[in-house]
């Protein structure tokens, strides 16, 4: 049985909580930003926490520290966190805030931002970037900053956060089209013919080295990363995340829907057939990549743009170069199926409120210089002998090599993302032995929007689960859809799941949400 490991996020947060609310008050960045010192001379070393899926982390004077000072203006020093689906990387980002070391700038998870900017731990950015920031405050349209200002926890229309913003569907599911045409099987548009394709998967030694040990599909622990599989009911769904859409003409999570139990029908169905990979819900990142990536995966569900990441891995593994194609979302009878898509997405950078002026300013200073888009080639590139290399005068990206490579923390065109801009840095920056990997990529971004559509959650903040962490953290969810895959509670039980659901703060949750609905219509 698959345990859900967020439980005691409830007691750090709460740590969290009586630490910033004793020291709140001295971290005072005036709402003036005229009242605000410029920066004092020379370079000033900021702490950064983002994402890390297993890079070097950043260390002053490191050649990572030395790209970004030249470029932005500033010292950034990044540590290594375990990003682990975000599950490690909240952990540590609580613990860090409850011992009063915030970061200068992070990337908040799971709404932790609500509390912090109730509590005055983070910096009240509504004036400080037009000032200071103005590359950020023009890159983001007006219609989002109205969205980001609907989700002031404070409820004063202010701005605490930085979102991401896209202008394209970033997810969707790829299925080895290589496997495909060794099997005769045509790409398949109907769930039935998807099922049958997994079952040739599971049956037919589609990788050829004479061992049944081909996964036909699959996801990660908590339910996560198997989106497709959701996706063809017209569940709304981000990384594993149910999310909020349109049912029956009213704004309803997607877990709680007719729609919902169906899915999760079929997945104990394929659960049950060994359709779907059997560690499934175990599977950590690590674990869920090394089989994709290990030429035994037929079909999974992850980011688009990293699609040529996961072939070269391959290719560096096994000597394989694989084809993983868009799979159009199945069709099925009674429903509309459709991968799902965010504009507004998260927050992606919360500022520290610092007492110390010289340093905000540094931050500010920071985030102006990251969304200069004449600043991204060099972010995108990295540094020289350890991200890229020059070849006939042309800077070509190296493999992946996490073994060797400081972390690359700070990719604004993947948070302000456009599908062209995307592209060319891409293409540009390819070599010619990897051309064959991104162009895949490139192919693929550009399918999938056929496929995708925005959701009418789209912004909603993550307030709404205020008093309610259990449903915030997926937490009953989570455990009926584990019992229900794994064969352990009968479909039946879903209504249970919904009763309690409700009736744990779910109805109040809905409500907020319906409320908040109505509002930025």
């Amino acid at each position: 049985m698959v345990i859900h490991k967020l439980r005691g996020l409830a007691a750090i947060c709460a740590l969290v909580m009586i630490v910033l609310s004793g020291c709140s008050g001295s971290a005072d960045a005036p709402s003036d930003p005229s009242a605000v010192e410029p920066a004092a001379e020379g370079v000033i070393d900021l702490e950064v926490w983002g994402t890390n899926d297993g890079y070097r982390p950043i260390e002053k004077g490191s050649r990572l520290y030395e790209l970004y000072k030249k470029t932005l203006g500033v010292g950034i020093i990044s540590p290594y966190v375990e990003w682990n689906g975000g599950t490690t990387y909240q952990n540590r980002l609580n613990l860090k805030i409850a011992a009063g070391e915030m970061p200068d700038l992070f990337l908040p998870w799971q709404g932790i931002e609500s509390n912090l900017a109730k509590n005055g731990a983070i910096a009240d950015l509504t004036e400080l970037l037009p000032a200071y920031a103005p590359n950020v405050w023009q890159g983001i349209s007006k219609d989002v900053w109205d969205v980001v200002k609907a989700n002031d926890p404070t409820g004063q229309g202010r701005i605490y956060y930085i979102p991401i913003v896209m202008d394209y569907g970033r997810y969707a599911a790829m299925v080895r089209k290589d496997w495909l045409e060794v099997l005769g099987l045509s790409m398949p548009t109907t769930q039935e013919a998807y099922v049958q394709v997994l079952e040739a998967f599971r049956d037919q030694d589609p990788n050829g080295n004479g061992q049944q040990d081909e996964i036909p599909t699959g996801g990660r622990q908590e339910v996560r990363w198997m989106d497709h599989l959701f996706a063809m009911y017209g569940v709304a769904m981000i990384e594993g995340y149910p999310d909020w859409d349109l049912y029956d003409g009213k704004l309803t999570y997607s877990a709680v829907t007719p729609n919902m139990k169906a899915a999760l029908a079929f997945l104990s169905k394929l659960h049950q057939e060994g359709l779907l990979d059997k560690e499934s819900l175990l599977n950590d990142k690590l674990q869920w990549d090394g089989k994709v990536q290990g030429d035994r995966v037929g079909s999974y569900y992850h980011w688009l743009e990293q699609t040529h990441l996961y072939l070269d891995n391959l290719y560096k593994n096994t000597g394989v170069k694989g084809d993983f194609s868009v799979m159009p979302v199945p069709e099925v009878p009674g429903y509309q199926g459709f991968y799902s898509k965010k504009k507004v997405g998260n927050p992606q950078w919360v500022v520290k409120n610092n007492k110390d002026r010289t340093r905000l300013m540094a931050t500010l200073k920071l985030l102006n210089n990251l969304y200069d888009k004449r600043n991204w080639q060099s972010l995108y590139l990295g540094v020289e002998g350890m991200h890229y290399t020059l070849k006939d005068g042309r800077a070509i990206r190296l493999p992946d090599d996490k073994r060797t490579q400081e972390n690359l923390l700070l990719h604004p065109w993947q948070e302000l993302a456009t599908l062209d801009f995307t592209t060319k840095l891409l293409k540009g920056a390819a070599s010619e032995d990897r051309l064959w990997s991104v162009d895949q990529t490139i192919r693929n971004m550009e399918q999938a929007q056929i496929y995708s559509k925005n959701i009418a959650g789209d912004g909603l903040p993550a307030s709404i689960y205020a008093d309610f962490p259990d449903i915030n953290n997926r937490t009953l969810y989570v455990e009926y859809a584990t019992k229900i895959i794994l064969g352990q509670y009968p479909i039946s039980k879903f209504e249970e799941f919904v009763e309690k659901w409700y009736a744990s703060g779910g109805g109040e949750v809905t409500r907020r949400a319906r409320e908040w609905y109505e509002k930025v219509q």
